[in-house]
């Protein structure tokens, strides 16, 4: 099995990296025997080695199952855990659903943008940090919540933010 994260975007130059990840691209989806019901799958391995998924992979990987390209970026485009553009290693994701926008969400939000220095949508130019707005992430009961890459942290205060970051 491939493993995730082998191919970081600054490694090499960009026609040997792109050579490389069509090479990895290639054997993961080698590793399905159905490949296009396995799409999805397919598709965060991709994002696993990448950290997004760019049109010409997209084009690779629509060539290689063979399908139609809009099919692949119609998949990328509705899921939003798809990126089509870099993202930071870590990703924040503020929820603003109704539990959280109520007890502060947006506190929480206005402070990631002084600390990050960065709005909604956005990377840190050091690639460190990518800030999202969802609209649940299940933690209603101890909004307002966010979730940094697979964590979840409840009951945030603007005051609790910046050890949070730190913490990666």
């Amino acid at each position: 099995m491939i493993q995730e994260k082998t191919l970081e975007c600054d490694d090499i130059s960009d026609e040997e990296k792109l050579s490389k990840i069509e090479e990895l691209v290639g054997k993961i989806i080698d590793e399905y025997d159905d490949k296009e019901s396995n799409l999805i799958q397919i598709l965060h391995r991709v994002q696993g080695i990448y950290g997004f998924l760019p049109l010409n992979i997209q084009k690779f990987i629509s060539e290689k199952i063979d399908i139609p390209l809009s099919r692949v970026s119609g998949v990328i485009s509705f899921y939003s855990f798809f990126s089509t553009k870099p993202r930071g290693k870590n990703i924040i994701r503020i929820c603003l659903g109704t539990a959280c926008y109520v007890r502060g969400g947006e506190k929480i939000v206005d402070k990631l943008k002084e600390v990050l220095k960065v709005g909604v949508g956005e990377t840190t130019p050091d690639r460190k940090f990518s800030f999202e707005v969802m609209r649940c992430i299940g933690a209603c009961g101890l909004a307002p919540a966010i979730m940094v890459n697979d964590k979840v942290y409840e009951q945030v205060t603007p005051e609790k933010v910046e050890n949070i970051l730190n913490k990666y």
